[in-house]
């Protein structure tokens, strides 16, 4: 059976936890990082020596990296659904896996931990309008991308919309005046009606640096 290891309310560990539960994989899962621990264990560092999650483990073959990890799963178990039919839409899948990375995550990361991650008496207003705005310049792109299209790739999910998909619901739940992206907000409200989204995504994270940490202890 596949292990998959790491805290369910990671950015980075929802991608897999949402591919395995969108292919109905059946899989063990492993708390661990931040508050569970777990990662800085001669065991741990054997598979990862990053010490970070996620990691998946299938027997003698370990993993480690998000994107990585999203596209294995698919390529072994969803092609005709996650995974693209034809090379070319695959090339496509992997682009927007690789800007998710390369061009949102960064700012969209500075924007949660300069609010949610942050003390609200140290958070320093124009850092955030700065990170906002370079998150907001980023999803400007995404926006006219779906213009004319449900999904990333194709008409229907793929493992284009995964990682992506799960930036966009912390960029949602953090508490900022939100620019208007209707294209988004078409495709963002589409990712909702799944089940295996709102189960392995939607995960409260709060507002404060306390209702993080409260958060994250409740999580099973």
């Amino acid at each position: 059976m596949l292990t998959i290891w790491g805290r369910k309310n990671s950015s980075n560990v929802m991608p897999v936890l949402w591919t395995a539960d969108e292919l109905g994989l059946a899989y063990d899962h492993k708390m661990v990082g931040g508050s569970f621990g777990g990662i800085d264990t001669d065991a741990f560092r054997a598979m990862n020596p990053n010490m970070r999650v996620p990691v998946l483990q299938d027997g003698d073959f370990v993993l480690y990296e998000s994107n990585a990890i999203v596209r294995h799963l698919a390529r072994a178990h969803g092609h005709g659904s996650l995974m693209p039919d034809s090379l070319h839409d695959q090339a496509h899948a992997d682009q927007w896996l690789d800007w998710h990375k390369t061009t949102l995550t960064g700012p969209m990361i500075d924007l949660f931990w300069r609010t949610v991650r942050c003390q609200p008496d140290q958070r320093n207003p124009d850092l955030i309008a700065q990170a906002k705005g370079a998150t907001e310049k980023a999803l400007s792109l995404l926006d006219a991308h779906l213009a004319c299209r449900d999904f990333m790739v194709m008409d229907r999910l793929t493992i284009a919309d995964i990682p992506l998909g799960t930036l966009i619901y912390r960029y949602y739940n953090i508490q900022v005046d939100h620019q208007d992206f209707k294209n988004i907000k078409a495709w963002y409200a589409r990712l909702q009606d799944r089940p295996a989204y709102r189960r392995n995504v939607m995960i409260p994270f709060g507002t404060t640096l306390a209702e993080w940490d409260e958060l994250e202890r409740s999580l099973v």
